[in-house]
């Protein structure tokens, strides 16, 4: 009996090793990509259960970063290609469209909250009044 206790508990230990290893590795990829403006998507929503999308606003450009189990997925656009923001409200989440003048596809975010929705579009509106006052 001893022999298949042992092989129990070393099963046991490798199992608990193994979800501790998952679940911090869930959690490091989860957290915010960059300092400043990060609005992270609830892990709620669909696509973003384990890996949620964060778009990042800063002064100069809107960034979507998509962390993945190896790697990650980035698409930035400088703020004076931004041509509008649109905010997609239901029950519980917003998705949030933000265009692009060239007519590239736009970043789509989903599953962000209300008042992060409305945030981001208020700052990349502030961002790009700032950005043409100083232009004159």
């Amino acid at each position: 009996m001893t022999g298949e206790s042992d092989w129990l508990w070393w099963a046991v230990a490798a199992a608990v090793t193994i979800v501790v290893i998952l679940g911090f590795w869930i959690w490091r990829k989860g957290r915010p990509f960059a300092s400043g403006d990060v609005f992270r998507a609830s892990r709620l929503s669909a696509g973003n259960h384990l890996f949620p999308t964060q778009v990042l606003i800063t002064p100069s450009s809107v960034v979507q970063y998509t962390p993945r189990w190896i790697g990650r997925e980035e698409e930035s656009i400088h703020m004076t290609h931004v041509a509008s923001v649109k905010i997609d409200t239901h029950a519980l989440l917003s998705d949030v469209l933000i265009e692009t003048t060239g007519g590239a596809d736009p970043i789509r975010c989903h599953g962000h909250r209300k008042g992060d929705a409305v945030r981001m579009k208020a700052l990349i509106e502030g961002y790009q009044n700032d950005y043409y006052k100083s232009q004159k």
